[in-house]
């Protein structure tokens, strides 16, 4: 006998029909992508593979890379949801932004291949019936990691926002490169993130004319305005003094 959930058993038939086409189009959606690979498979197959018409696919994704992310949006939603709630004011901001982090490598961690393609595909990931969804959660990471950092007393000039996002970018590369080995280690690949955040929040510690070294000559191609390019020096020389 199958066992109905008290909330799906409150709902009317329609609404369950909806719930279960979409259940089918995300199991397909992930075997097939998982096994064919993302360039290889078409919507066309996912499609017969949960037993609906093609259309019914374009009512929750215009493409397959919305496909691809109609798979994961929930989940991250989820994922984002116990990051925010794990932050401790008790331990230092290296230690929360790691705890965050763990909480997405072991999510993308549980089924690589597939989360490889989503990894591939968010680049430039704005359009589309998936996306706006996935930009929010998108968002909602990069204000974290900056509120992270903004608890503590920094000297930082920079905005919370735009730590935010640098460390954003930090994270996607480490967790890409992590993801690109067979059988990824956790721990290692923790270990691997915490080096890169550490040398960023560290700095290089560079002396003034390690920046401005090939500042004053124009690059290829390019028209510098009267002035910029000793501008750009003089700001790289203030920003380490």
């Amino acid at each position: 006998m199958t066992l109905v959930s008290p909330t799906a058993r409150s709902l009317g038939q329609r609404e369950r029909n909806k719930i279960d086409k979409l259940r089918r189009i995300k199991e397909a959606a992930r075997e097939l992508l998982v096994a064919k690979g993302f360039d290889d498979t078409t919507t066309r197959e996912i499609a017969i593979r949960a037993g609906v018409g093609l259309g019914t696919i374009f009512v929750y994704a215009e493409n397959k890379r919305d496909l691809l992310f109609l798979i994961v949006n929930e989940e991250l939603e989820t994922v984002i949801g116990q990051a925010e709630a794990s932050i401790s004011p008790d331990v230092c901001f290296l230690e929360n932004l790691l705890r965050v982090a763990e909480m997405h490598y072991v999510f993308f961690g549980r089924q690589p291949a597939l989360s490889r393609f989503v990894l591939r595909e968010m680049t430039f990931y704005d359009s589309g019936a998936q996306a706006g969804r996935f930009q929010i959660t998108r968002e909602r990471l990069i204000s974290l990691f900056g509120d992270t950092v903004a608890r503590e007393d920094l000297s930082s000039d920079e905005t919370q926002q735009f730590i935010g996002w640098t460390i954003f970018c930090i994270f996607q590369v480490e967790l890409r490169r992590w993801l690109s080995e067979n059988g990824p280690n956790l721990r290692i690949g923790l270990q691997a993130l915490a080096r890169a955040l550490t040398l960023f929040a560290l700095g290089l510690k560079p002396r003034a004319k390690a920046l401005a070294v090939g500042l004053n000559a124009p690059r290829a191609q390019e028209k510098p305005g009267p002035g910029s390019r000793q501008k750009d020096v003089e700001v790289a020389a203030s920003a380490i003094n």
